[in-house]
């Protein structure tokens, strides 16, 4: 696992070698191991090394024999071995074991097609001597990330992380405002975009090409989720198991310790106990526990580890930790507002202090259908497939008014976001449902100047047009695909990924296997969502393998207690945000808005913890990007 810098200048002119250097070393972080640098004149490329596999032979910059490629890459190869023997086969000659040599000679054979036959997690460049053209790719779920700009006089940067880009001076660094209300909205700043105008995320499963002299690239998307298949009945429920399995293998080759997560739920579980089948020794495994016993599962952790044996630790996020919170600012470089990365950052910590990569158990809850928004959409879309939409929007639009938001009210009867969400698409339904802020509270925030720049942009555009992607899905299918294309990619993947390498860690993620992820979305949706229970094929499978308190718990999502932290320990910070200099000074915010629902929920009179946690992080990361606020 690694950390990756480049750059191509425009007109010719030499690449500025001491700033691609200060660039690397701004991610020294996801590679202490080493560093290395291509300088060809007018390209160059950076890397930073976290060695795992082939340790004395993997270095990068790699060469191709002739050199006349070069390769910076970030990630892991998981078919390496068997690509090597087909190259072999090919005629073609290996001086490492590494699979970076691997991936250098599958361009060399394929071309740009390479991406096709690897199966990892992975972001990489190489530059074509030849073709004179720079060639970048990204892995297929969009575990490893990638962001590019192109500077105002033509010249092309990328970086592994935006604060190599952040290190550019030249670079305009002016707020995004689309990317602002995304953020508002979801709580990350989704792919392509970045909260930087003109900086952009490489897209998942996505390729650039960009040959000498051009000043926009050409994207290609090489791979899609398997949407709209034949349904697939499993009808042995241990060919699931042994699938996971073989993903879990491939994972564990690696030349230095490895251990895993375990939060005791059933994804990680599962990773664990295959981990346990497969070794030969105990499994290093680690979990976070909370002072709220409301939120703390390090007793389920313990009782998993127990089972398989695992030589188990854990530690204790508290929100007295206050350097935290802005050590996670520093981390994320975007606003990032999944409080859930506290206990990320932390159990990574842990991880790191006995080995070097560990597994985690992400990607099931939306390869199986797994969260409970999963099955209360559902349900709604039963509702909306009795009436039209115009019928809906005119019933339901005006109950979501005037009913009340009765956050203390028995579940039945918080009808609210039921009507809401009644009175919309589908698509645009179910980004209300993973919002952090729904409409009605965020419009509360705009100032005049912030609804004429939004000149009527809603975030639930984009899942309206990944919606129209996959028309005759059937609808829990559907709202899978958004999951894989926004919410897996920008939260879940950017929270493990910068959390693991602020602390030089590597983590695989065996369920995002693309491989075990087509198959799993093959599954008939009958059967991954019975009598109300959500990832019911997952968990038959698993039926025997994990303890059955493992399997038969409620299902608890890897979280803090903000909602007290707010309303106590961090009381002041939330009532200082309708006083912030930030907020005021942009013109964007309605500080009255804020002051209001920082006071509701103080009180206690309303429960506001996901907007106002996001208001926090968003106040913190504004002040150090020190980004030009557009004018209206």
């Amino acid at each position: 696992m690694c950390g990756i810098t480049g750059c191509m200048t425009h007109n010719g002119s030499n690449v500025d070698e001491p700033l691609l250097r200060q660039m690397t070393d701004a991610i020294n972080h996801r590679g202490p191991d080493g560093d290395g640098y291509f300088f060809g004149g007018d390209v160059a490329l950076g890397h930073k090394r976290l060695s795992i596999i082939d340790i004395a032979g993997g270095l990068q910059p790699m060469y191709s024999p002739g050199k006349e490629f070069v390769l910076s890459y970030n990630g892991e190869i998981y078919n390496f071995q068997s690509l090597r023997r087909e190259l072999e086969n090919l005629g073609h000659k290996f001086s490492t074991h590494s699979d970076t040599e691997v991936l250098m000679t599958s361009y060399m054979e394929w071309g740009e097609a390479c991406v096709d036959r690897l199966r990892g997690m992975f972001a990489f460049a190489i530059w074509d001597g030849p073709k004179r053209k720079l060639f970048l790719a990204r892995d297929r779920l969009g575990i490893k990330p990638l962001y590019y700009t192109f500077l105002p006089n033509g010249d092309f940067y990328f970086g592994s992380e935006l604060k190599s880009l952040l290190c550019i001076n030249s670079m305009p660094r002016k707020l995004r405002v689309d990317a602002l209300e995304d953020y508002l909205t979801l709580g990350y700043v989704p792919d392509p975009k970045s909260i930087i105008e003109g900086v952009h995320k490489l897209p998942p499963a996505t390729t650039l090409s960009l040959e000498k002299g051009q000043r926009s690239p050409r994207l290609t998307c090489y791979w899609q989720p398997g949407i709209g298949m034949a349904g697939l009945t499993v009808s042995r429920q241990e060919d699931l198991l042994a699938r996971l399995e073989d993903a879990v293998k491939m994972r564990m080759i690696a030349d230095v310790p490895l251990g895993a997560f375990l939060s005791g739920g059933v994804d990680s579980s599962a990773v664990v106990g295959l981990m346990s089948r497969l070794g030969t020794s105990s499994v290093e495994t680690c979990a976070i526990g909370s002072e709220d016993p409301a939120y703390d599962e390090s007793g389920y952790a313990q009782i998993v580890a127990d089972h398989f044996k695992t030589s188990h630790r854990w530690r204790l996020v508290s929100a007295t930790d206050r350097t935290l919170i802005d050590r996670i600012v520093d981390v994320y470089d975007e606003p990032f507002a999944d409080p859930s990365a506290l206990p990320t950052y932390r159990v990574c910590g842990l991880a790191r202090e006995k080995v070097k990569v560990a597994l985690s158990g992400d990607g099931g809850d939306e390869l199986f259908a797994g969260y409970r928004r999963h099955r209360f959409h559902m349900a709604e879309e039963s509702l909306r497939s009795m009436m039209p939409m115009f019928l809906r929007r005119a019933i339901f639009g005006p109950l979501s008014v005037i009913y009340p938001k009765l956050d203390r009210a028995p579940q039945f009867m918080r009808a609210k976001s039921t009507f809401e969400a009644l009175a919309r698409t589908s698509a645009q339904a179910y980004c209300q449902s993973v919002s952090r802020t729904p409409d009605r509270d965020r419009k509360r925030w705009h100032s005049r100047k912030m609804r004429k720049l939004l000149a009527g942009y809603h975030p639930h555009d984009r899942f309206t047009e990944l919606a129209d992607e996959v028309k005759g899905a059937d609808p829990l299918s559907l709202i899978q695909y958004l999951d894989l294309k926004t919410y897996l990619p920008g939260d879940i993947l950017t929270k493990v990924d910068r959390a693991s390498m602020a602390n030089s860690l590597e983590v695989r993620v065996p369920i995002l296997d693309h491989k075990f992820v087509e198959w799993g979305l093959r599954v008939s949706p009958r059967e991954r969502i019975v009598d109300g229970e959500g990832k019911s094929v997952f968990r038959k499978a698993l039926r025997g393998f994990l303890p059955d308190a493992t399997l038969d718990r409620v299902k608890k999502g890897f979280d803090v207690p903000t909602i007290s932290w707010l309303r106590n320990e961090l009381a002041d910070d939330t009532m200082s945000l309708g006083e912030s200099e930030v907020f005021g000074d942009s013109g964007l915010f309605n500080m009255f808005g804020i002051q209001q629902m920082a006071e509701e929920h103080v009180i206690g009179a309303r429960d506001h913890h996901t907007s106002l946690w996001a208001l926090i992080m968003l106040e913190r990361s504004l002040k150090k990007l020190n980004l030009e606020i557009p004018s209206s």
